[in-house]
């Protein structure tokens, strides 16, 4: 796959296109990029993606703390998983954001040679986001490119989006977000040194640091997968590992921790990851963090956790 950071960098033909921040990647995306994928190969085309950093959110919404669901490269990754051919990651301003969907336009079909465009129900580009489905369609007959929409996906819930889902990880809420992404809401990131409290009352855990940016489940107890560095989803079983991890401050000995933390009690496991990177997949909820009277009653608890997680995990 192609990556680059500008329109001007590049000159094709008879593209297929769709535009959007696909953070997530989620099964509505996923949606919109199959179609994309298997219509432009169908018709040896290249399947463009043209997304944005920083997120609108950001620099319209002057929402500085914003947390996504993805990485950039970990959305990088899912695109090309599913047959985008060439990705354009554009830095989104508010200079950008002045521009009038047609004047965007232009610049995409000078660029792409743009073919065909195909977009979610709710996409709106340029300024006062009129760049809707009519109003892209409108273009495209003038400028030569035909434009397909792609309805949205529903449950009895409403519309599957990544507000949605942002809204179900941060309320704990991980397995209704893993039906909405398609896979188990994952965080990677390196192993550091803790406290070494965990080793003292025989609970090793290994504290991951999150990506910048990431959002982080809410607060508690989780059984989820834990997959060492090297190993992957479709392969190397062996390091895919079952873990009660635990986000959040540690009321029993950290009360005033400024910011959660991530500990992975992995199951049956006892070796040295500091430095190793681990990707934890959160499969369910188990239980809000409390603060306990003594160390035995919270060593008995994390015991019915580690319970809990097998049964839910085998």
């Amino acid at each position: 796959m192609i990556h680059t950071h500008s329109l001007d960098e590049l000159t094709l033909k008879n593209v297929w296109l769709t535009i959007g921040i696909f953070d997530g990647v989620h099964r509505g995306h996923q949606e919109i990029l199959r179609t994309l994928a298997s219509g432009a190969h169908q018709a040896g085309e290249p399947a463009v993606v043209i997304t944005f950093t920083p997120h609108p959110a950001v620099v319209l919404g002057g929402i500085a703390d914003f947390k996504s669901l993805t990485t950039p490269e970990e959305r990088l990754s899912l695109l090309e998983s599913l047959g985008v051919d060439i990705v354009i990651t554009h830095t989104f301003s508010r200079e950008f954001a002045e521009q009038s969907a047609e004047e965007f336009m232009r610049r995409v079909v000078r660029s792409l040679g743009l073919g065909h465009l195909i977009i979610g129900y709710d996409t709106a580009l340029g300024r006062g986001r009129e760049g809707n489905a009519v109003r892209l369609a409108e273009i495209g007959k003038m400028m030569g490119y035909t434009v397909q929409t792609v309805p949205p996906l529903s449950d009895e819930r409403g519309v599957l989006s990544s507000t949605r889902i942002r809204h179900s990880i941060a309320t704990g809420h991980v397995s209704a977000a893993a039906g909405d992404l398609g896979r188990y809401y994952d965080i990677t990131g390196p192993v550091v040194h803790g406290d070494g409290r965990g080793h003292k009352i025989n609970v090793p855990t290994a504290n991951i640091q999150a990506p910048h940016g990431k959002i982080i489940p809410a607060n508690g107890i989780y059984a989820c997968w834990a997959w060492l560095e090297g190993s992957g989803s479709g392969s190397a079983k062996r390091n895919r590992i079952q873990s009660a991890t635990n986000v959040g401050v540690r009321p029993t000995f950290t009360p005033d921790l400024p910011a959660p933390a991530i500990e992975a009690h992995l199951l049956d496991f006892n070796r040295d990851l500091y430095g190793q990177q681990i990707r934890l997949e959160f499969v369910e909820y188990l239980r809000p963090e409390e603060k306990f009277a003594s160390v035995e009653a919270l060593v008995k608890q994390i015991q019915e956790d580690v319970d809990f997680t097998r049964e839910i995990l085998d």
